[in-house]
């Protein structure tokens, strides 16, 4: 194996503190594992969670984040058998084809310190093998970093979860990142018309991705502003990327009968719903509300047909990345997200 004694990673040292970002150990490679160099690494609404403690993560700190990349193997362990030295792949939490390996070790502060199964935050990154996969050399770097996750989580919810048909009214709840994919994925899929609901003001954006139109849910009656802007009263699918609680009750009744609503974003640990009025639940042919991991996508089968899609002029990434950063500004990086003032961020890590 070839020998990388340190590396710069950001590291969560406290929950709810900012990260650190200092120089850690990698250790040796055991089956299944791959080191892999980061090239850019995008900033999931999900590492929030995770700083915040919401993911269970609590007890296993100190420990690296991120899940969604773009790198170049460098180094493989033992039994792998999907790639090899020099193969670019991408990053994503999804388990796809591959060894499930142990978790891996790295070094900090002199002591060990186990981490998850795929990290991005870093220069390199030990990665069990079926958590990545491999793409062509010319796949461009952003692209790959957002099938990591965000944009795939959209391309499958709209498609595997919510099955949307061409001409249905989509809403989308949240505009961070996932939710500008959100815009996109249902743009691919026909809908129309796309209502995009935030509580800070992202209408230039909204409109940018492709929704036609945009409620400030801080300062607007959503029902209201629905009916006098669309003539509608209901949608026939929501996609909820929050997770608070407040905007799933405020929503849910502007589900059509016959709708999809698709919790995507995690609530907090003891959080509960309550379903108000729950009788509209019935109405038409009924209604369906599920929860979400990933939008089912599947890394192995849907990240080459993405890909391909992408190529084929049918997918653009255009205006999901509205910041760019370096590894050292992370901590600005995530203030921003936290206050809705970002969509994709994209750290460009060997900068």
């Amino acid at each position: 194996m070839m020998y990388y004694p340190r590396m710069k990673a950001a590291v969560l040292e406290t929950i709810n503190a900012p990260l650190a970002v200092v120089d850690v150990g990698l250790g040796a490679l055991s089956s299944g594992q791959v080191l892999v160099k980061i090239l850019v690494s995008g900033i999931c609404g999900a590492q929030l969670q995770e700083i915040a403690g919401n993911k269970g993560n609590a007890k296993f700190v100190p420990h690296l984040l991120g899940h969604e990349g773009c790198g170049i193997v460098e180094d493989v362990g033992p039994d792998i058998t999907r790639v090899k030295k020099g193969d670019k792949v991408i990053l994503h939490w999804r388990k796809g084809d591959g060894i499930e390996s142990g978790f891996p070790t790295y070094t900090y502060k002199g002591k060990s310190m186990p981490s998850g199964k795929v990290t991005t935050f870093s220069e390199y990154s030990i990665v069990s093998e079926n958590r990545i996969t491999p793409v062509s050399s010319d796949t461009p770097n952003d692209l790959c970093a957002l099938l990591g996750c965000g944009l795939s989580t959209a391309l499958g919810t709209i498609e595997n979860e919510a099955k949307v048909r061409p001409g249905e009214s989509v809403m989308i709840v949240g505009q961070g990142g996932l939710g500008a994919c959100l815009i996109k994925a249902a743009r691919i899929a026909g809908a129309n018309p796309i209502i995009a609901i935030d509580i800070h003001d992202k209408k230039d954006i909204a409109a940018s991705l492709g929704a036609q139109l945009f409620i400030n849910g801080a300062t607007q009656n959503i029902g209201e502003t629905l009916k006098n802007a669309l003539g509608i009263k209901e949608v026939n699918v929501i996609v909820e990327t929050s997770g608070n609680v407040d905007s799933i009750r405020d929503t849910l009744p502007l589900l059509a009968g016959g709708g999809r609503y698709i919790m995507v974003g995690q609530l907090p640990p003891g959080a509960s719903i309550e379903v108000t009025n729950a009788n509209h639940l019935f109405g038409g042919e009924g209604k369906m509300i599920k929860a979400t991991q990933g939008g089912a996508f599947s890394p192995t089968k849907d990240i080459p047909r993405y890909v391909q899609m992408y190529r084929d002029g049918k997918l653009n990434t255009d205006n999901l990345i509205t910041h760019r950063t370096s590894l050292d500004k992370i901590n600005d990086a995530i203030t921003l997200m936290r206050y809705g003032k970002a969509s994709r961020i994209m750290i460009d890590i060997q900068n």
